[in-house]
């Protein structure tokens, strides 16, 4: 085979998987009964915990379907079946519902526990495509993830029955999302490191320098004062305050540079006389995402952060803003 040929018969094998498996999706997606929305009514009646279990390459996906629904406003964590039968099981408690997972229902370790979990009164939610095995009899409600055939060309690696698995798990816990009205903001709560928990979340006094670091001079001030206190801290501006320490005006580097260039006698001016007035401020509390907005919008570069009061509280510069990835 030339290595054209070889280059399209990959590509066309990786297109004939990815199609087998979308297959596999619609075909679940068809087959979704009542017993699903007896599954959303249950979990979100669930007082306990969502506990998620299976073995091997089904365990793996129900690590990650208990780690969406975590993330997502519904309280899951995963449980090794293995593990729970050499003492994890008492992490479970009456209320709590059980998800457990078996392409087949006929997981040895998995079903061991079977017996002890609804002793214990937990409920069970299987996932599994055998709706006579044990695992689908002694579950309260079963969620049909069968297929025709694993992505596998000898129908052996589970391939095809995981991605079925974890497409239900998604719809379980997208579905979840939804009822319980989880918000972008509740989301960004459980990922404050995430871009968008840091857009969500991260407010101006997170990010603010403030202290001895704020340039600021009384109206009074002389331009030599003036200039060394703007030009000793590094953003190129400094806050001007009244006898009361109210904002009254800023002066910045650029407004330097102006004055030199016109050429005129301007050092025994005061800070009064050279600075702009009526300065754009934001408040500490703000969203950093907004104090971003206004420095985009008005093409500057740094804030004064002002109190109720209009006093200095501190000075955000747009490169902190972008150290920290908004």
């Amino acid at each position: 085979m030339n290595p054209e040929a070889e280059k399209y018969a990959i590509i066309n094998s990786g297109k004939k998987i990815l199609e087998q498996e979308a297959e596999a999706i619609r075909q679940i997606a068809d087959r979704l009964d009542d017993n699903f929305s007896r599954a959303i009514s249950l979990i979100l009646s669930c007082k306990g915990k969502i506990i998620v279990s299976g073995m091997g390459k089904s365990g793996i996906i129900g690590l990650k379907i208990a780690a969406t629904m975590a993330s997502t406003g519904t309280t899951a964590l995963f449980l090794h079946p293995a593990d729970a039968a050499h003492g994890d099981l008492g992490i479970v408690s009456a209320g709590d519902i059980v998800i457990c997972l078996s392409k087949s229902g006929t997981t040895e370790e998995l079903n061991f526990i079977i017996p002890a979990l609804k002793k214990t009164g937990a409920s069970i939610i299987a996932l599994t495509g055998n709706n006579r095995s044990y695992l689908a009899k002694s579950a309260d409600i079963v969620l049909d993830t069968g297929i025709e055939q694993e992505a596998c060309p000898y129908d052996l690696a589970p391939t095809t029955s995981t991605t079925a698995m974890l497409a239900m798990g998604d719809a379980l816990s997208m579905t979840l999302m939804q009822e319980k009205k989880f918000t972008p903001v509740d989301f960004a709560l459980t990922h404050p490191k995430g871009s968008l928990g840091r857009k969500l979340t991260m407010k101006v006094s997170d990010i603010m320098a403030s202290g001895e670091t704020l340039p600021v001079v009384s109206e009074n001030a002389t331009m030599t004062d003036l200039i060394l206190e703007m030009t000793s801290k590094r953003y190129g501006v400094s806050a001007i305050i009244n006898k009361e320490g109210v904002l009254t005006g800023i002066f910045t580097d650029g407004d330097l540079r102006r004055l030199v260039q016109q050429g005129d006698e301007f050092m025994n001016l005061t800070a009064r006389s050279v600075m702009t007035p009526n300065p754009k401020t934001v408040g500490a509390e703000k969203l950093a995402t907004e104090c971003l907005e206004i420095l985009e919008t008005f093409r500057i570069t740094q804030l004064i952060v002002c109190d109720s009061d209009q006093r200095p509280a501190g000075i955000i510069h747009i490169h902190d803003l972008i150290t920290f990835g908004l």
